[in-house]
């Protein structure tokens, strides 16, 4: 047997060394990998890099502005409160500050300080967390939030230094330094240093000194944890870590930081807001109506610059707003004093004796005296109330509040504050000239003009007059002013009613309107019928607004905006013809390229005659009607027309007047209308709303910005039929003729035009037609001075005539403008012979 060897065994060195190659042939390949992922990393990363021209991108960024029709400047349309200005406009406090806490190496690094980053993670893995970014690093942070991200992850960090690296290659260190100064956020929607010292110091950033620059820039390390308002302790703290960073890098002596360290923050806050001047509610609408045109049409307001041109005349809307203020003051001493008064009946229908009597009494002290269940039910509408409800349940709660002296006034004052609405619009161009939603916007809000629907009363009457006029009724023909019912489609009966009551006179459709009595429109819109008055009134201009298909529609009872009737009575001093108001007339580009041009194409909704009519009409309420008092108190030369509106109770105040050249509106009234003007005098519209727009056009004639000169076109002259037919039972004064017998030959029967009539009048009403008299004259016609003396015992106007008389106009005295003002109601409803109750419109509207 041959014995064999053992196998001999290797030494340790050449086992070593194959373990050694080994290992490195693995490490050659694991490298390999890893070096191949990094590089689909880095590639990835460097693909998802944001693009870096959005410097310049961010530096062009600017508002929009809103401009008059003068080319001034009436608000900036910013998405956030920012003003960028050049590093020159900023402190070197501020710089200083800057560099010395967030990036002392800034002028030095090329956009990431590598020594400062690996100490950052060395003492961060020590438990020390530390900031390495560098401004440039922080700037990309806040100008690519969605492409870098904020969260803490190697893949950002990447991302972050990267991009940090190619910013600094492409732009120079005050570039990066500007651009990071003007896009840091400070809290409140504030971005940049400059409204940051506005905000927080009151001053531009030019001249912030080291305490303020070394507050704001302490902020940046956390705007919430250091806000100087909310935390001052914190911020003081912090803004002497950054004061002490000042003087370590020399910009600070010893004795000054100091100095500094040991004085308060003073800070002086307040929180930006866009100034409007004196047209706030007409900014409100026109930035409405630019955000919605920008975002149907893609365009950004807050960063385009875009101009937009509107049509406010910033001379008449100074004239306005001080009309506003003068009279509204002098209608609140008026509503105090009379509602401090023991009896409702007026002090004096003049001013002086108010304004004399306003400091010696205590406002409002019947009106609260007597409705305490109406203060108890204004006490629970406060959240001050409903909070102590919630635990103390709410009779405890009123209990509670009634005894809070504070809330108590707050209350009382908020709810008698006397509010108004004012607009004015060019009808030929149907630019709105003029604007003013409250008193004062800082104290309401609430847009009076375009947001407050409320009852126009007597002002939506010209669209029943006009829809007759439209269907061929003459402004002579006549109407009985008696009590007229009107049975509704449920069985209920419409009793519409007048201050004093009828007066039993035959009255003419012309003076229905002029005296606005609400007898004569009820029946003229029985004649002509609801759907053609709305329909008129919403292709006039009331477009938006609800109009209730109801018989009380003619007596404005539905809610309608101030700007809808202005727009509406534009549309009726232009000749018939509706352009809707507008408000913006172009928007151009920042380099003035026309963008959007608006303008309202026209619609004819009345025909020219009837206009004209109309127009006389409304003509002869200034003349001798409710609106008198324009001519007599402000002594207008002007070629006028208008109309008054009054609601229940006092409670809505009206007044439309037009000019060819300028249709004004007014309203004045409480936000809250259980709170009402008290005498049936002050609370008519054609003694409140009146002045504010009389006020108006008195100044603005006398500033040259309207022609008191232009004219509206002239109703033709028609001769007056003066003499007496004989057939029948004739009158004693000619042009009517009363009989029960069917009419002669040559006469013109008034009938209903709807089908309804009163079955209790047995006389049927005809008039002579012109150049074809009832029957063969035998007196001969009067002469002028006659019929001068009859047309004023008519009630109407001796210039203007008329072509019918009646029996009980010569019999009666002659229509008063105190008593035929329309200060009446809407009347009331009642179901066969059921108690009568309210209409469930309003009573009272004129």
């Amino acid at each position: 047997m041959e014995n064999k060897k053992p196998p001999r065994r290797r030494g340790w060195l050449p086992a070593a060394a194959g373990a050694l190659f080994h290992a490195v042939k693995v490490i050659a390949v694991a490298g390999f990998a890893s070096a191949l992922i990094l590089a689909v990393l880095a590639w990835t990363m460097i693909r998802d890099m944001p693009f870096t021209d959005r410097l310049p991108e961010v530096r062009a960024i600017k508002p929009s502005v809103i401009r008059a029709a003068d080319g001034s400047e009436l608000a900036v349309l910013r998405s956030l409160q920012r003003e960028w200005v050049p590093l020159s406009r900023v402190s070197p406090d501020v710089i200083h500050a800057l560099i010395s806490t967030e990036d002392q190496r800034f002028y030095q690094h090329h956009g990431v300080d590598f020594a400062r980053t690996v100490s950052a993670v060395l003492h961060t893995a020590g438990g020390e967390t530390q900031g390495g970014s560098t401004i440039t690093q922080q700037l990309v942070r806040n100008l690519y939030p969605q492409e870098v991200g904020r969260q803490r992850t190697v893949t950002r960090k990447l991302k972050e230094m990267v991009t940090a690296l190619r910013v600094e290659e492409r732009y120079g260190k005050d570039a990066i330094l500007e651009t990071y100064l003007n896009t840091v956020p400070f809290l409140y929607n504030v971005y940049g240093i400059e409204m940051a010292a506005r905000t927080y110091f009151g001053k531009s950033a030019a001249e912030l000194g080291p305490r303020e620059a070394a507050t704001l820039v302490g902020m940046l390390k956390g705007t919430h944890y250091y806000n100087p308002i909310v935390n001052p302790a914190r911020a003081k703290t912090r803004r002497n870590v950054v004061l002490g960073q000042m003087l370590r890098h020399g910009y600070l002596a010893q004795g000054v930081y100091q100095d500094l360290c040991a004085q308060e923050l003073g800070v002086r806050f307040q929180r930006p807001v866009d100034d409007a001047g004196n047209a706030s509610h007409f900014v409100e609408y026109v930035r409405r109506f630019a955000s919605d045109w920008a975002e149907r049409n893609g365009h950004d307001l807050g960063a385009e610059g875009l101009v937009i041109q509107t049509t406010l005349d910033p001379k008449l809307q100074a004239l306005a707003v001080k009309s506003v203020e003068r009279q509204t003051a002098v209608l609140q001493a008026v509503a105090g004093v009379e509602w401090a008064r023991p009896t409702d009946r007026p002090l004096s229908e003049e001013i002086g004796p108010y304004l004399s009597m306003a400091s010696k009494v205590e406002p409002f002290r019947n009106f609260w005296r007597d409705n305490p269940a109406l203060e108890d039910s204004f006490l629970k509408e406060t959240p001050e109330f409903r909070r102590e409800a919630k635990t103390s349940g709410e009779a405890a709660a009123l209990r509670a509040v009634r005894h809070d002296k504070r809330l108590l006034a707050q209350v009382r004052a908020a709810k008698t504050r006397l509010e108004a609405g004012f607009v004015a619009i060019d009808p030929a161009s149907s630019e709105v000239k003029a604007w003013v939603g409250s008193r004062d916007f800082a104290t309401d809000q609430y847009d009076h003009v375009a947001q407050a629907a409320r009852q126009p009363g007597s002002t939506f009457k010209p669209f029943v007059y006009g829809a007759a006029l439209e269907r061929g009724f003459a402004p002579e023909r006549p109407y009985t002013d008696a009590a007229i019912e009107i049975r509704l489609p449920d069985g209920k009966i419409w009793r519409p009613t007048d201050m004093g009551g009828p007066t039993g006179r035959i009255m003419t459709l012309r003076d229905g309107l002029v005296f606005s009595r609400n007898s004569i429109t009820a029946q003229v819109m029985r004649d002509v019928g609801v759907p053609d008055i709305a329909d008129l009134a919403r292709r006039a201009g009331i477009r938006r607004s609800r109009l209730d298909p109801v018989p009380s529609l003619a007596l404005g009872t539905s809610p309608v905006t101030l700007l809808e009737m202005a727009g509406a009575y534009a549309t009726i001093a232009r000749g018939g013809v509706y352009r809707e108001p507008i408000v913006v007339s172009r928007i151009t580009d920042r380099n003035g390229t026309v963008i959007a041009q608006f303008d309202a194409p026209p619609t004819r909704v009345l025909s020219e005659g009837t206009d004209v009519q109309l127009i006389d009409m409304m003509r002869d309420v200034i003349r001798r009607g409710t609106g008198t008092l324009l001519k007599k108190r402000f002594a207008t030369g002007a070629d006028v027309a208008g109309k008054t509106g009054t609601t229940q109770n006092n409670t809505d105040g009206w007044f439309m007047l037009m000019h060819p050249q300028l249709v004004v509106g007014s309203w004045v009234g409480f936000n809250d209308a259980r709170v009402t003007m008290r005498s049936a005098y002050w609370g008519q519209g054609g003694h409140n709303a009146l002045l504010l727009a009389g006020d108006f056009f008195q100044a603005a004639a006398k500033a040259g910005l309207v022609d008191v000169g232009a004219s509206f076109p002239q109703l033709p002259r028609q001769p007056v039929i003066a003499a007496l037919p004989q057939a029948g039972e004739p009158d004693e004064h000619p042009g009517i003729l009363i009989t029960a017998e069917t009419p002669e030959a040559g006469a013109t029967t008034v009938e209903s035009a709807s089908g309804i009539t009163d079955e209790a009048d047995d006389v049927r009403i005809t008039t002579a037609t012109h150049g074809m008299p009832a029957g063969p004259r035998d007196k001969p016609p009067l002469n002028d001075e006659q019929v001068s003396q009859l047309l004023a015992g008519m009630g109407r106007d001796p210039v203007t005539g008329a072509r019918l008389a009646a029996r009980q106009a010569v019999e009666t005295n002659p229509p008063q403008s105190n008593r035929m003002s329309g200060s009446s109601g809407a009347g009331s409803v009642s179901s066969g012979d059921a108690e009568e109750v309210p209409a469930a419109t309003s009573d009272e509207i004129r």
